[in-house]
């Protein structure tokens, strides 16, 4: 057995290529091992001759099987599709925190506690005393804005 035969070191390339696609999931792999395979088909019916136009193949079969094929590998294999919410802002609003520190009157900045962490905070003009239950309405920079909160109990 010949191992510079280059029907056989397509064949092998191909078959580990597609064998690599247990390590490496995603679908591309084996199309790429299945290029190879197509370049070694074409070899040992003498379409193609010599590595120029074998690599040539093998470029248009890849690009050929990726372009043809991938949708249906992507639902074979599957993957990890998650959808978050990329605004988090929009899932603080109307949260209710503890003021640690009196907000307010006017523009005077307090601390609420909201998460498990102190936060800064403005009110909404009025003096919001500590120990208050607040909701926060959104976020200024780095501070969040609160309004007094007359509702269920305060839960961390």
């Amino acid at each position: 057995m010949e191992f510079s035969n280059p029907i056989l070191i397509w064949a092998c390339l191909g078959a580990f290529l597609m064998l690599a696609e247990i390590i490496i999931p995603g679908g591309i792999v084996i199309l790429l091992g299945g290029a190879c395979l197509v370049v070694a088909g074409a070899l040992a019916v003498g379409l193609v001759d010599g590595i120029v136009q074998a690599l040539t193949l093998w470029f248009i079969a890849s690009i050929v099987l990726l372009l043809g094929f991938r949708q249906v590998t992507q639902k074979l294999v599957g993957g990890d599709a998650h959808v978050a919410n990329t605004d988090e802002e929009l899932e603080l609003y109307n949260q209710i925190a503890l003021v640690k520190q009196a907000i307010g009157p006017a523009q005077k900045q307090g601390r609420i506690e909201f998460q498990g962490t102190e936060w800064s905070a403005l009110g909404d003009g009025s003096e919001i005393a500590a120990g208050t239950r607040v909701r926060i309405i959104c976020r200024d920079n780095i501070a969040f804005v609160v309004e007094p909160y007359e509702g269920a109990e305060y839960t961390k």
